[in-house]
């Protein structure tokens, strides 16, 4: 076969072709020992610690790379407790209603993205439970697709079954899940939460703060969850953020407002 007629622009063999080809060699003690495996079909290799920077590159890369060839462009960013049940039961049972109101969110920003056939305002959440699978639900009821960023954590965590399948990714390492929730960012939604949704909700206004990102729609869902929890007046007051790093962000109480808040700055 010519090189050019299989898409590669280049007349070298194909990764795929040797790494088949491997497979079907005599079964002979050479053959066998590790070091004769190819090195990116190798698992033991590639878990090595010294291949920890080719591990975080490829997590970088598979997303991205995924998300390039379904020609997503932004996304909208849906943050918030894994803990928050649709039932209202549960340890955040005081929380409940803001399941209702992320599902709503989610289901008006997808609608907005079908007008872009998936392109535009794609929502994105960690994939899990609770908060996360409120918003993947709402994308699925409207009729789109939605990403789920999931993480390998010590106890289980599946997939919530509202993710959009070819668009739900398992990461590692956090600091680069952390990195895909921001790189396709048009807003910020943070729904009330524990350690990881401030995490996230602070990592995210630090870059903006800082430069490092560009400023984007940031809403906090519930001012008085979220001016009991952080003192944000205090921080100003005592010289530790300037009183306009309090702008970096706004509260709203409903989909709606979010909704508009969002598309004001398209």
């Amino acid at each position: 076969m010519n090189p050019k007629d299989d898409g590669r622009a280049h007349p070298f063999r194909d990764s795929t072709q040797d790494a088949a080809a491997a497979e079907r060699l005599p079964d002979t003690a050479q053959t066998r020992a590790p070091a004769y495996r190819l090195a990116f079909t190798d698992t033991d290799f590639m878990m090595r610690e010294e291949l920890r920077p080719v591990r975080l590159q490829l997590e970088l890369l598979k997303p991205q790379m995924v998300l390039d060839e379904r020609g997503i462009r932004s996304t909208v960013v849906v943050m918030g407790s894994a803990r928050v049940r649709a039932d209202g039961t549960g340890p955040a049972g005081a929380q409940a209603g803001w399941y209702e109101e992320a599902r709503k969110l989610a289901h008006l920003i997808t609608v907005e993205s079908l007008k872009s056939y998936g392109r535009e305002l794609v929502v994105v959440t960690g994939g899990g439970p609770g908060i996360m699978e409120a918003g993947n639900r709402g994308a699925a009821e409207a009729g789109g697709q939605s990403i789920g960023l999931n993480i390998v954590l010590p106890h289980e965590q599946a997939p919530n079954g509202y993710v959009t399948p070819d668009l739900c990714f398992n990461f590692h390492y956090f600091a680069i899940r952390k990195m895909h929730f921001l790189m396709r960012a048009r807003a910020v939604c943070i729904f009330p939460g524990g350690f990881g949704t401030l995490d996230e909700m602070f990592e995210a206004l630090t870059l903006i703060q800082t430069g490092r990102m560009k400023r984007v729609p940031f809403l906090l869902f519930g001012r008085a969850f979220w001016e009991k929890v952080v003192n944000w007046q205090a921080l100003a007051d005592e010289g530790l953020i300037a009183q306009a790093d309090l702008s970096l962000f706004r509260f709203v109480e409903t989909a709606e407002e979010a909704l508009e808040a969002i598309l004001a700055e398209e």
